[in-house]
């Protein structure tokens, strides 16, 4: 008796192991959820997320936040795009992408994706506001390689630090390849943050399409291949990014207006065609009604890491920069970290006068040699340390400060104006 006893004991234990383990890894559970800013970030905001199974009728639940789950009675429905997506090891995915859109500015949301009783978690993120007003936000360089293992603190002590931010910017080299286990490993170290703070940021060299030299796509990343500058299925089918910029380049040149700032966010993966870029720039800075500028791009004017110089990118946008005051450029792809003082023409000015400041830095474990090319105009370089950066925006303050995995200060400047 008592063996029959355990034997069924066991059974009990193996049916509701496998019950649970049914109900929480269904093929039509949300995976890989993400918002991103959309070109109107106080009253719309984007969310892309993937299915294993094709969902019947996929949809997105919105409502304002309550502090209890009244707000289920008032949800209104939203329905994505989707699309099936094969990934590189041949799998057959589905990806749902939509923009909630109608929303009032300044105010806090509750979201959950899903259909065919398969739902994420109820999420919740805070519209911008439709005026100037305080806000600060998250600038990581280069996560792109050991993601889970080595990118994850750095990403959850930012949050840490910052968990008010309003969003996240990452520059490109995302991830090493666009390769699916990669991306796992990129929604790992996000979680639950991806799908509640929104995230802008652009593809570069990593982030392309890799190819044979007949042109082919490589989709193992194995052998011979070359980086192409054509953006990754891969990556555009995982974010959901504003399209306010050259038709060419998109979702990966792009501007919001963010309370008081204007984001400007460049590709510059096309070195023979970045002075096609130029004119759209100029019309974004000539026209700007924000009291601050901030541009973001992959590739650096005044390289941190090696023997780098990337004189193309500097030709091209340096001189409309100057013109128009850009305040700070935030960029990566150098796996070092360098700050400049305020420049103008490449050369250093008093910090109560007109100029930008330079940054390039580094999240992720990869690490380059220093670069001491530019050490002139360099107020603080360094290497082998893992960085991320929370930059505050008051009005006639933009406050910088860099930080280390481990919670120390690292750098930090203030502009004012």
């Amino acid at each position: 008796m008592r063996k029959i006893n355990f034997i069924a004991a066991i059974l009990i234990l193996i049916v509701t192991q496998n019950t649970y383990a049914q109900y929480y890894t269904t093929a039509k559970t949300p995976q890989r959820i993400i918002i991103n800013l959309t070109e109107t970030p106080a009253i719309s905001m984007a969310v892309t997320w993937r299915t294993v199974d094709e969902i019947n009728k996929p949809e997105v639940q919105i409502a304002e936040a309550t502090n209890w789950t009244e707000f289920e009675k008032n949800t209104r429905s939203i329905y994505p795009q989707s699309k099936k997506f094969i990934t590189d090891k041949k799998f057959e995915v589905f990806q749902h992408s939509a923009i909630m859109d109608g929303l009032k500015p300044n105010t806090l949301y509750v979201y959950r994706v899903g259909g065919d009783s398969a739902w994420s978690e109820w999420n919740q993120f805070r519209t911008a506001q439709d005026i100037t007003a305080p806000f600060k936000f998250i600038f990581l360089g280069d996560i792109q390689n050991s993601l889970k293992q080595h990118c994850s603190r750095v990403l959850r002590e930012a949050y840490k630090t910052a968990p008010d931010a309003a969003f996240w910017l990452l520059p490109g080299d995302i991830t090493d390849a666009p390769l699916d286990d990669q991306y796992d490993e990129l929604f790992y170290a996000g979680g639950f943050i991806f799908g509640s703070t929104p995230s802008i940021l652009t593809a570069d060299n990593h982030d392309n399409e890799y190819l044979r030299e007949d042109g082919s796509i490589v989709t193992d990343n194995k052998g011979r291949k070359i980086k192409s500058n054509v953006p990754s299925t891969m990556f555009l089918e995982h974010f959901t990014l504003p399209e306010n910029g050259m038709p060419e380049y998109k979702e990966t040149s792009y501007y919001v207006d963010y309370q008081g700032v204007r984001m400007i966010v460049i590709n510059t993966s096309k070195t023979k065609k970045l002075n096609e870029q130029v004119p759209w720039i100029e019309k974004l800075l000539a026209n700007n009604p924000n009291k601050w500028t901030v541009v973001s791009f992959h590739h650096p004017f005044y390289s941190a890491g090696r023997d780098r110089d990337e004189q193309d990118t500097r030709n091209a946008f340096l001189p409309v920069f100057d013109k128009y005051n850009v305040d700070l450029v935030l960029t990566g792809h150098d796996h070092a970290y360098s700050r400049s003082y305020k420049l103008r023409d490449g050369t250093k000015v008093p910090w109560n006068k007109k100029g930008t400041v330079y940054v390039v830095s580094v999240s992720g474990p990869k690490m380059y040699a220093a670069n001491s090319n530019y050490n002139n105009i360099m107020e603080k370089t360094g290497g082998n340390t893992q960085l991320f950066q929370v930059i505050s925006v008051d009005r006639g303050k933009l406050i910088y400060e860099s930080y280390t995995p481990t919670g120390s200060l690292y750098d930090s400047f203030r502009l004012s104006k």
